[in-house]
């Protein structure tokens, strides 16, 4: 039987896995599922239609699966889905979706959420990201794999941050941010390409001087967008590791960081 702690209110139409732990002064609701291996701290809300993963280790005095923040919201079962090996720190905000999107909040596995992160309705957070404290999302934003959110970051709604971004502590995001670059500034610039990131995944030297080529094709040669996307799409035949950004770029959204 999951260990629940006495003073927890897990309601009976919850699915625990065995092993699950529900701290003091929790509360679960009906429609929560939560796999094997997850803890959930004291004074934690999981509610809504909410599935978690396994592994995961969500902290005190988060809130996941609540109502969106959206005026047009009318109760609709919309949901909240999150993967495994997440970390989930203190007063974290994780909202459902909304009918007139995805209907779904969705978080990937192996992410990061330090204290004070708000994802709101509609997101799309990929694996292995982190969001340091405060770092906050409107709704139906999209952020890649690996991407890393700096302290009291932001993204405007229906922005995407493409793969191994790096969003800089304080910076405003407004536009698209391409996958490897830099962003800092209010509203965000890009500042050149994720480097040490990349070094960090194991990225080759090669690999990385085709990234900084690409960078400059897109931000330093001066090249119209559909010129410049060309140019990186001959230029992924060659080095694979740019696909992402391709892809990316070819991808309707509200215009990248320019």
């Amino acid at each position: 039987m999951p260990r629940i702690h006495p003073t927890a209110l897990v309601d009976a139409g919850a699915r625990l896995a065995p092993d699950v732990e529900v701290g003091a002064y929790s509360i679960v609701g009906p429609h929560v599922e939560v796999g094997a291996g997850t803890t959930i701290g004291p004074h934690a809300v999981v509610t809504g239609r909410t599935t978690i993963g396994a592994r995961n280790r969500i902290f005190q005095f988060t809130s996941i699966g609540e109502i969106p923040q959206d005026r047009k919201y009318g109760g609709e079962p919309t949901t909240t889905v999150i993967g495994d090996d997440n970390v989930i720190r203190e007063f974290v905000s994780i909202h459902a979706g909304t009918a007139q999107d995805r209907g779904a909040t969705t978080i990937g596995n192996g992410n990061w959420l330090l204290g004070y992160v708000h994802i709101a309705h509609d997101c799309v957070i990929g694996n292995y990201t982190t969001f340091s404290n405060n770092a906050q999302l409107a709704g139906h934003v999209d952020i890649g794999d690996w991407v890393v959110m700096g302290g009291f970051s932001g993204c405007h709604q229906f922005c995407r941050v493409g793969a191994h971004a790096f969003v800089a502590a304080g910076a405003i995001v407004l536009q698209d941010v391409p996958p490897f670059v830099t962003a800092s500034g209010y509203p965000a610039k890009p500042h050149g390409t994720n480097n040490e990131g990349l070094r960090r995944r194991g990225f080759t030297s090669e690999d990385i001087l085709a990234v900084r080529r690409a960078y400059k094709t897109l931000y330093r040669e001066d090249l119209p967008l559909g010129e410049a996307r060309a140019k990186l799409a001959e230029a992924a035949a060659a080095s694979p590791v740019l696909a992402p950004l391709v892809e990316f770029l070819a991808e309707h959204g509200r215009g990248i960081i320019r």
